[in-house]
């Protein structure tokens, strides 16, 4: 791994040295120099370049590139960005910096999805645009310790689009079939879109699992091997009508909506033999899972020109959502008759109103005509405040089988969430080349939940970030600065609140029963980021950036030994600190060789390291924090722009972390290589080949247990998958 890694590292460098110094020591020939061209391009508003506070704009064009039908899939080849868990599978976590647990503010439209909402099911048809925010902005939510990633719904266009498309994916293990419509227009002042998209998806796989135990001498006293068949299949959709009318005095009203519907049913088998040591509470567990899980919000906004530039823009959303499970499972023992018959049965409710405000304003100080020196504002105040109301409930039933101890639970709560958020921000144009983003965000959350099987939870907290970022632009206007301080936090889930608890079927040290602790505090971070930034021809990036964090009230998943059971609850456990830098390089080929062919060239890396205070080293890392990622890309369009292909490699480390005195975890490298190959038939056709996870790596988890009686580790292997996606695209 060493050597793939420095070739990775060396392969960034190299192409960032080349490109600068061709960009520095090339001198234009003479007959370009007379030469006068104007391109449209050069003046197009860049957010990367211009904005003072830092924010990377990825377009709807990079997000469809590959037709991928997971938004997760387009997250992972970003800079910076990797998503957890193994290729081609749902429900990996996106991370910034390597951290996920929260760390990473996941925003659609600008709000925060509800409890139990996947982004990986929304749609990237349906995406107009996503947000990279490395540094916090008062204007979004200040949860954003490791960052923002804001996925902004497409918004109605000008002309007339509908553009249908019809998807096939194929794996060894699974298929996935989807659908999507893609709908605008205009009459007079109303202007409309529509995105609709389906899927199905369908899957059966086997993997595999190892328990190796040692006594306190390290002496083996445990092997086990378990096989969980898994097979499974799910149906969706997501509708996005939206509507804008231009109203008179340079206002409009908006109404946009978002809806997504799943279910999903699957049946597993696991089997459990043992070498030697003690067997399982139950070597077999037949089981079936069924969900259905439905969401929906629809908000309208209101913009006011005021006089002066001033402009006041009004929203007010509300949305609603609904989930229900139910699983069956029958377990035993030595190839005896069942001693298990467990039904759980779970539904929530989740119902919200939130409320947006921002007055903004543009004012100059100074007169130049009295020889003064003008400096530019850009000034906002707002608010952002919300209700939530959650109803939960969970019934589990196990029958009362003849060497059986059944443990039956009733467990519901009603939560409340209120919150509220006010900020001011002002960006200051110092000079031409120095501007300065200074923001303050206060905001409040007050928890409360009930229930019959809970003692009644308040918890309340409150944070005030001052946030400072400047731009610093070199005369040459091809370099330039940026540093950003911020206060940032990350408050704790509601679910995490909860005293309620869930109970594991083989309950071990890796394998724990869990329950929500309601004295959590938020975790407070103080963040310095700094970054330099080169740019030059036509789309050519450099870019090298680094960044510190330092966490208090640090929240770790703590391991208990209660009443005959392991049980895992998250805990303050003092501070923590983070650190990372990253460099990224972009250009087409022709900033390097005159008259190349069109090719776009890209690559990065980012190196994390982090520390918890409270966790003995080495591996005291955060939230099992990705320590190294890397991305390889290129892109080539024919000149007639007919055809276009592209690759990219994604590369994220691995190893081993360690979460307390006594627990660990393991995990893998991850290799994804993906290819796509787009035909444009005609005007109105299109044809899209895409290869995912070429590579088909396996991914291995390890969780560790280890104290003064001994040790226990358990090996989870997930196969890893080619998948081939064939696209047909249609526009009318």
């Amino acid at each position: 791994m060493p050597i793939r890694l420095t070739q990775i590292a060396a392969a960034v460098a190299a192409l960032s040295f080349v490109a600068h110094a061709r960009a520095e020591v090339e001198q234009p020939k003479q007959e370009e120099v007379q030469k006068v061209e104007i391109k449209g391009s050069a003046a197009k508003y860049d957010a990367r370049r211009d904005d003072t506070a830092s924010k990377t704009v990825v377009s709807a064009e990079e997000i469809q590139k590959y037709g991928d039908t997971s938004v997760n899939d387009v997250l992972k080849r970003l800079p910076g960005i990797t998503v957890g868990g193994a290729a081609g599978r749902s429900g990996g976590e996106v991370r910034m910096r390597g951290l996920g647990a929260g760390y990473t503010q996941i925003l659609i439209n600008g709000e925060r999805a509800p409890a139990g909402f996947s982004i990986d099911t929304l749609a990237p048809d349906v995406i107009e645009r996503i947000e990279v925010l490395r540094a916090a902005s008062a204007e979004f939510s200040t949860q954003s310790i490791a960052g923002t990633i804001n996925i902004v719904l497409k918004k109605a266009l000008k002309p007339a689009q509908r553009e249908l498309k019809l998807s096939e994916s194929k794996s060894s293990h699974g298929s996935s079939p989807s659908m999507s419509l893609q709908m605008s227009d205009r009459s007079g002042t109303t202007s409309y879109s529509f995105g609709g998209n389906a899927w199905r998806f369908m899957y059966d796989r086997i993997t595999p699992s190892w328990e190796n135990g040692t006594d306190a001498d390290g002496v083996p006293n445990l092997a086990r091997a378990s096989t969980w068949q898994d097979a499974g299949r799910g149906d969706g959709f997501n509708l996005s009508p939206r509507i804008n009318w231009a109203l008179d005095g340079g206002d409009t009203l908006t109404s946009q909506s978002f809806f997504n519907f799943n279910r999903f049913a699957s049946s597993s088998h696991s089997r459990t033999d043992t070498a030697f040591g003690a067997g399982p509470d139950y070597d077999r567990i037949d089981s079936t899972y069924s969900n259905h899980n439905g969401f929906g919000r629809t908000d309208l906004n209101w913009v006011h020109k005021l006089e002066e530039g001033a402009k006041l823009d009004l929203k007010a959303a509300v949305s609603d959502a609904r989930n229900s499970a139910d699983s069956l499972q029958i377990g035993g023992n030595d190839g005896l008759s069942a001693t298990l018959l467990r039904t759980v049965h779970s539904e929530s409710e989740e119902q919200g109103f939130s409320t947006q405000g921002k007055y903004t304003t543009p004012f100059v100080f100074g007169t130049p005509s009295q020889g003064q020196e003008a400096t530019e504002h850009a000034l906002s105040l707002g608010w952002d405040a919300g209700l939530t109301q959650r109803d939960d409930t969970r019934v589990q039933r196990d029958a009362d089988l003849p060497g059986s101890t059944p443990v039956n639970s009733d467990e519901g709560f009603n939560a409340k969430v209120t919150r509220l958020a006010l900020y001011g921000q002002d960006e200051w144009n110092i000079t031409p080349l120095w501007s300065v983003y200074t923001g303050l965000r206060w905001e409040g959350l007050d928890t409360r939940a009930d229930g019959g099987s809970i003692d009644p939870v308040q918890n309340r907290s409150s944070v005030f970030s001052p946030l400072m970022q400047t731009l610093i632009k070199l005369p040459n206007k091809k370099d330039q600065f940026r540093l950003a301080l911020t206060r940032t936090y990350k408050a704790p889930t509601t679910a995490a609140l909860i005293p309620r608890k869930f109970t594991s079927t083989n309950n071990s040290p890796t394998d724990p029963d869990r329950r929500g602790n309601p004295d959590l505090k938020p975790e407070l971070a103080l963040g310095l980021d700094a970054s330099f930034e080169h740019y030059w021809g036509d789309g050519g990036l450099l870019s090298a950036s680094a960044s510190v964090r330092r966490i208090e009230n640090y929240t770790h998943q703590g391991l208990f030994y209660q009443d005959q059971r392991w049980v895992q609850t998250a805990i303050n456990d003092g501070n923590a600190e983070t650190r990372g830098i990253e460099l990224e390089a972009k250009f087409p080929a022709s900033a390097l060789i005159d008259h190349a062919p069109k090719l776009d060239l890209r690559a990065s890396v980012s190196r994390n390291w982090s520390r918890v205070d409270s966790v003995p080293g080495p591996d005291n890392r955060l939230d099992q924090q990705v320590p190294l990622s890397a991305t390889l890309g290129i892109d080539y369009k024919t000149p007639d722009g007919q055809f276009s292909t592209g690759s990219n490699f994604s590369f994220r480390n691995g190893g081993l972390a360690r979460i307390s005195g006594t627990q660990g975890g393991y995990t893998s490298v991850r290799r994804d290589l993906d290819v796509y190959a787009l035909w444009k038939l005609d005007p109105q056709n299109n044809l899209r080949v895409a290869v995912s996870n070429l590579l088909a790596q396996d991914y291995t988890t390890e969780s560790l247990y280890n104290d003064a009686n001994g040790s226990l580790n358990r090996t989870t292997v997930a196969s890893g998958e080619t998948q081939l996606r064939v696209t047909v695209e249609r526009r009318f």
